[in-house]
Formats: structure tokens, C-alpha cells, sequence
């Protein structure tokens, strides 16, 4: 799997933590995993993901944190870590709720929100590298979606730019996001929606 397929570490906001935790399992089944599965995530268990972090890997090694509650101290022990990981370890983190974390853990990693029963949509499209051509057959690819599909499409984008490529994003590219969602609410133009987010990425290369 090449370097812009690898996932990269990140937060994942989704209610049913335990189903995402086997979905990304499976995800991930190309290479090393080690999880942490528990309803309430202790300093026993940072300390044995940072054990296991560092641990020396040849090739990328996920590390699956998944919990209903991530307590204070627990997080405060695994800050180091998230802000300098060991070479070839990725971390995920899987809350059901975003105030489950500590601003400091939040502002390390980019986070993704997934409901019940809902995937981003996987699109083939490089953001890391303008191509064109291929962002316009992707606009023509999606020039008759719905706005409901439209929507999915946006959350594919930033999903592809901060946790597939590991991109991070500059504030416009950031406000450009969701300027989508509320032009898409106002049932402006999918096509041109799209075209202003792909543009985002032209824009800063």
C-alpha cells in the first residue's frame, strides 16, 4: 500500500464506539494492529499503549484506542506521545463524543465524525498533488449529485486531505470546508461547491 493510502493517526467521534473499533480493525487488516478496547479508559491503559508505542517497528503499527470515557489523567499521560509518536505508529482514537477529550488531546490530531450505520464515502482523488485532470473528471463524475450525497462528498474531501494524506489544512482551506456546508444548505450549485474545495487545495501548492 503506498504512503498516500496509509491512514494516518487521528480522532474518530462515532456512537457506537465498539462497532467502529471492529470496522477499523478490519480497515487496517493489511498491517500491525494492537487495540485498546474498554468502557472507561484509565492511566494503566495509557501506559500500556505507550509501552506498546514504543516498541521498535519496521513497518507501520496502529495503535486502536477505543473507550466510552477517556478520564483526565489518562490523557494527560498520553500528550507526549500523541505530540511525537515513534516512527511507524499511528494512533486512533475512537469517543463517542468530542468533550469526551481534553482540548490538548483535540488540538493534536484531526478529528472525524461518523454517525451509526454511516461511512465517508472512499474517492480516489490526490489532494496532496494537483492533477487537473483528475479534479475535473471528478467534478463531472458528481455534477447531478443530491445534496444529501453532496454533503458526503465534502466530509470524503476533508477525510481524504487530514486522515488519509495526513494533510494540514491552512485556516482558508479549513474556512472553505465549511463555507461548503452552508453553501450546500442554501442549495447552491453541487458542481461549484466542489470546484471552490478542490480549488482550496490548488490555491496553496
Amino acid at each position: 500500500m503506498s504512503h498516500l493510502n496509509m491512514i494516518k493517526s487521528h480522532i474518530i467521534v462515532a456512537s457506537d464506539v465498539a462497532t467502529e473499533y471492529e470496522s477499523m480493525q478490519k480497515q487496517l487488516s493489511y498491517t500491525r494492529v494492537v487495540g485498546f478496547l474498554v468502557d472507561e479508559f484509565k492511566v494503566d491503559d495509557a501506559k500500556a499503549v505507550i509501552a506498546e508505542a514504543y516498541i521498535s517497528e519496521s513497518q507501520t503499527k496502529y495503535l486502536l484506542l477505543a473507550s466510552q470515557n477517556f478520564n483526565v489523567i489518562s490523557q494527560n499521560a498520553l500528550l507526549k506521545l500523541l505530540e511525537e509518536p515513534p516512527h511507524n505508529i499511528e494512533i486512533i482514537i475512537i469517543t463517542p463524543t468530542k468533550s469526551n477529550l481534553l482540548p490538548t488531546v483535540r488540538s493534536r490530531l484531526p478529528i472525524v465524525t461518523k454517525k451509526l450505520d454511516h461511512n465517508v464515502v472512499d474517492i480516489a482523488l490526490t489532494l496532496s498533488k494537483v492533477d487537473y485532470a483528475e479534479y475535473f473528471a471528478f467534478l463531472k463524475e458528481h455534477s447531478r449529485t443530491k445534496k444529501g450525497d453532496a454533503k458526503k462528498l465534502v466530509e470524503a474531501l476533508f477525510y481524504r486531505a487530514t486522515v488519509v494524506e495526513g494533510l494540514k489544512l491552512t485556516q482558508k482551506q479549513l474556512e472553505s470546508f465549511e463555507l461548503a456546508y452552508k453553501l450546500l444548505e442554501l442549495n447552491s450549485r453541487v458542481q461549484s461547491v466542489l470546484a471552490m474545495l478542490l480549488m482550496s487545495f490548488v490555491k496553496e501548492r
